[in-house]
């Protein structure tokens, strides 16, 4: 694979297309007529794959596995395999259908000479009136667990997204409640929660954060981690969460991994602008019953960076691999790991303006390190299985500043921290007439390291002592859970009831396992087999950050010991949804969601909920469980699957996010309240293997809190802040202008007789919009960087309120080679 990866660009359109990107536009051309010269459509195309029933995952005998609308097919063996050869190259929809299950469409397969698609697939039993019975195949299928609030997307669709620069981040922004920022970050903010309140599976082994350059304590950030190559599907919950997944308010990811290869070794290489990239696959013995899939990423931002005279030069490499044994045929074995290094310089030569100047003297020196690796073992009998994880995540997180970026002079802080995180998770699913149950235990030991040097914003005309600590924490965190699904009346009626209970040894509140109930329930009703109404309830706990837990102040005491508790959330959701015939959907949902105990920041006066939306350290300071919030709204979608070559999302949220201002008496909006959330997201697959694809995204303008000038231009604090202080008095009482962009995808496929081709053009931002952005406050310095007083406001120095509006351009030329 050889991609040419993307280049910001603030120039007008006519101006985007430099010498070299013309150059790279001559060679494309060379390459389509090279292309089209030698192209070969072999009809050697494989899929092949092995169908399981879900909550048990025993083989399914007999089931017709057919591509939609040929005559080619197969039927599984005793094991639950098959194999259908001899294939043209392209996307297809593959139907799989049994005598005693509900049918299943799986949608947008890509077949490929070079490569056999390897499917894993999950039919859930018929009730037993209809067992006999052939039931019509809806396009979009449900789990008994989540009937609503939850999406299925798979790789195709990652990969093709319009915009998405190949991250799961910004893929999901197409679906209705997931809102997005106009910076460059990719944080997850669902139904107007915060980026803090997201959890992440791969093969059910969760994982911390997916994001380069993360916020500790938050989680977002600018780069996706996962490689998307490596991803089958990935199902989202915005609500609904199954019992199994806690520690989460606002959504659950749970990203499922493709196997490596069993056939022989096979790879990828990505080159491009800003990144290096190789990849591979191959079975690891001779029986081809274990595989491993591998690759490793690393960039070379700063020069690009460099070049742009930005002041700031970001480097990253991650690593990530699969194993999967397949030990017998009743016991399997899944080992992952995936790691980063992230490195934050700064370009001190890019002093030339005065923003550049500003944001010098205002961001640190940052370094960060994460991994994680774990495990996953299961063991089939007749109707269930039990699965064992067991996992270790680290991350290391530094950053320090010195005053003018003069390393001789002392750091104006310094911050060192480590998490580290050990899980075990037993769980049993399985099947009893028409039940299905899940339940389980877990267990974690954390432990939280912590090195701060730093003085906290002066608002006064006094200087106020630095605050040095140094804090050590260890946490025995523990669960149980169950889950109980049936349907009834015909399938019509779908029930699910589940609860879970967790507990740590943080304080005599946290301990009580009593006091961490967390009960759902959900109902789906099928009004009739294209209508359904469908109802959700629950009540979820998160724990908060190791930051906030592990503060200490300078007499080493751990203040927040009896003031934090877990934060909590009740979440409500009603629906209706509409199937049509042609592989469409259209559904409305509507939701409320009610915090409870969220940290209070002491030292800003602020909600926890309120942060996390920038690089650096969320809740390292005194904080109490005193905030509560709100968020509600409506969720308008309309669905595409493949049909006809047409595939799309409408998307539409109007919401309200509100938490407790200083005064705790009023709501004020969140920092995440953009009130409307608009995502136009097609398009269509042509002869000769042509696809376009947009994608227009609209929402409000975000709120944001103005600067307090007064405590920032002060001629003693200036300084130390180097930055202007948030007057939180006024929380989120600004609001920015509307955004929007256009997102334009094209890509062209040649098939050969042992390879394939794709070459795409990606371009972000098409016309050129140039977003509002919150302002930034700089005062006049003189020679010697020292503050300039003002003459009319004595003790306090000149100042500018500047706002940057950048009409980037994004364009991406790549081309990815399969063999």
């Amino acid at each position: 694979m050889f991609v040419c990866t993307p280049v910001i660009i603030n120039k007008p359109l006519h101006q985007v297309f430099s010498h070299r990107v013309k150059f790279s536009v001559l060679l494309l051309i060379l390459l389509i007529c090279f292309s089209v010269t030698f192209s070969v459509r072999a009809q050697t195309g494989i899929v092949k794959g092995r169908v399981t029933e879900s909550g048990t995952s025993q083989p399914v005998e007999l089931a017709n596995v057919m591509i939609e609308n040929t005559d080619r097919g197969a039927v599984t063996n005793e094991r639950g395999e098959f194999i259908i050869e001899q294939l043209m190259p392209g996307l297809v929809n593959i139907r799989i259908s049994c005598v005693g299950y509900k049918p299943k469409t799986v949608y947008e397969i890509e077949i490929t000479n070079g490569k056999p698609q390897n499917l894993n697939i999950e039919l859930e039993p018929a009730s037993q009136e209809l067992s006999t019975v052939e039931i019509t195949a809806s396009p979009f299928t449900k789990n008994e667990e989540s009937p609503l609030s939850v999406r299925t997307i798979g790789t195709n669709e990652i990969q093709r997204y319009p915009g998405g620069n190949r991250d799961i981040s910004r893929v999901i922004q197409s679906l209705p409640g997931v809102g997005f920022t106009a910076s460059f970050r990719n944080d997850i903010l669902i139904r107007g929660g915060g980026p803090s309140e997201n959890r992440f599976y791969l093969d059910g082994i969760e994982i911390p954060n997916i994001n380069h350059f993360a916020t500790q304590g938050a989680g977002g950030g600018p780069v996706g981690l996962i490689n998307v190559d490596f991803i089958r599907e990935v199902n989202f919950y915005s609500g609904a969460f199954p019992a199994n997944r806690g520690n989460t308010l606002s959504s659950v990811m749970d990203i499922r991994m493709k196997d490596g290869r069993d056939d022989r070794w096979g790879g990828t290489l990505t080159l491009g602008s800003s990144e290096f990239a190789a990849s591979m696959e191959t079975p690891l013995n001779k029986k081809k019953s274990a595989t491993l899939i591998a690759s490793v990423r690393h960039s070379y931002l700063q020069f690009l960076f460099q070049a742009l005279k930005l002041p700031f030069l970001p480097t990253y490499t991650d690593a990530q691999f699969k194993v999967k044994w397949k030990i017998t045929p009743k016991d399997e074995l899944t080992v992952i790991s995936l790691g980063a290094l992230d490195q934050f310089k700064l370009n001190l030569k890019a002093n030339e303006t005065e923003n550049q100047r500003y944001l010098l003297g205002v961001l640190p020196e940052q370094g960060q390190w994460n991994y994680t690796i774990g495990a996953k073992y299961v063991h089939l009998f007749n109707n269930s299985y039990l699965q064992v994880v067991i996992s270790r995540n680290m991350l290391n997180n530094f950053f320090y500043k010195h005053p003018n970026n003069n390393r001789s002079l002392p750091r104006n802080f310094d911050y060192s921290s480590l998490e580290s995180e050990n899980k075990l998770r037993i769980e049993h699913t399985g099947r009893f007439r028409n039940w299905k149950y899940n339940y389980g235990i877990n267990y974690e030991y954390a432990r939280y390291y912590n090195r701060s040097e730093f003085r906290t914003p002066v608002t006064g005309d006094t200087i106020t002592i630095p605050v040095n600590f140094e804090s050590t924490l260890a946490l025995h965190k523990y669960g149980l859970f169950g889950q109980l699904s049936r349907s009834l009346a015909k399938d019509r009626l779908l029930l699910s009831f589940g609860m879970r209970i967790d507990g740590n040894t943080y304080n005599r509140s946290m301990r009580s396992l009593a006091n961490q109930l967390s009960p759902r329930i959900s109902l789906s009703y099928a009004i009739t087999e294209a209508l359904k109404i469908n109802i959700n309830g629950g009540y979820y706990h998160q724990l908060p950050p190791y930051t906030l837990l592990g503060y200490r102040n300078p007499a080493n005491e751990l203040v927040n010991r009896n003031r934090i508790t877990y934060m909590r959330n009740a979440h409500a959701v009603a629906g209706i949804e509409y199937a049509f015939k042609w592989n469409a959907r259209i559904s409305a949902e509507g939701f409320y969601k009610h915090y409870f105990n969220i940290p209070f920041l002491l030292n800003d006066s602020v909600s926890l909920a309120n942060l996390g939306g920038n690089f650096g350290v969320v809740g390292n300071e005194p904080g109490a469980s005193t905030s509560k919030g709100r968020s509600y709204g409506v969720e308008l979608l309309y669905e595409q699957k493949l049909y006809k070559g047409w595939f799309g999302i409408i998307a539409y949220t109007l919401f309200w996010s509100q938490f407790e201002d200083i005064r705790k008496k009023d709501y004020a909006p969140s920092a995440w309240d953009t009130r409307h959330i608009i995502s136009l997201t097609g398009g269509k697959k042509f002869k000769k293997n042509w696809e376009t694809g947009a994608r227009w995204r609209i929402a409000g303008g975000a709120p944001y809190t103005p600067f307090d000038i007064a405590a920032s231009t002060s001629l003693y604090a200036w300084p130390y802040n180097r930055a202007g202080v948030l007057d939180y008095r006024r929380l989120n009482s600004e609001r920015l202008d509307w955004f929007h962009q256009l997102d334009i995808r094209i890509t062209k496929r040649w098939y050969f007789k042992k390879w394939s081709f794709e070459l795409y053009l990606d371009v972000q931002n098409l016309y050129g919009f140039a977003p509002d952005q919150t302002p930034n406050l700089i005062v006049k310095t003189d020679a010697n960087d020292s503050p300039v007083p003002d003459e009319n406001r004595p003790g306090f120095a000149q100042y500018s309120l500047t706002k940057t509006r950048n009409r980037s351009i994004i364009p991406t030329l790549g081309f990815v080679v399969y063999y």
